[in-house]
């Protein structure tokens, strides 16, 4: 994921890829999906640790942990729900389990 990609462009990808919805967030509002990711981390007070080739996340990556890596190195919030977007997925299973649905 890098980080001068637009949200819509990163959670598109990532819905092709996992079946799954990914939400950016500023604040407790749903972000602008026309920013890019640098955009949204610089609207933010957290530390940012972004680099060029961005972040890689796997089917057994824990969706607790992809979030943690969106917050580490771009200082942005995100959730990953269900490919509906409605039902937020539990952090302890992997992004794998989740697209599989294997948490309902």
């Amino acid at each position: 994921m890098a980080p001068n990609k637009k949200l819509k462009t990163i959670s598109a990808e990532f819905k092709k890829t996992f079946n799954l919805t990914l939400v950016f967030y500023k604040g407790v509002t749903i972000a602008d999906s026309e920013l890019t990711l640098n955009q949204l981390g610089q609207k933010t007070t957290k530390e940012v640790n972004a680099t060029a080739e961005g972040i890689k996340i796997k089917g057994s990556t824990k969706v607790g942990e992809a979030e943690k890596m969106f917050d580490k190195a771009f200082g942005v919030t995100v959730q990953i729900k269900d490919k509906t977007g409605k039902i937020l997925v539990p952090n302890g299973i992997t992004i794998g389990q989740a697209a599989r649905g294997e948490y309902k």
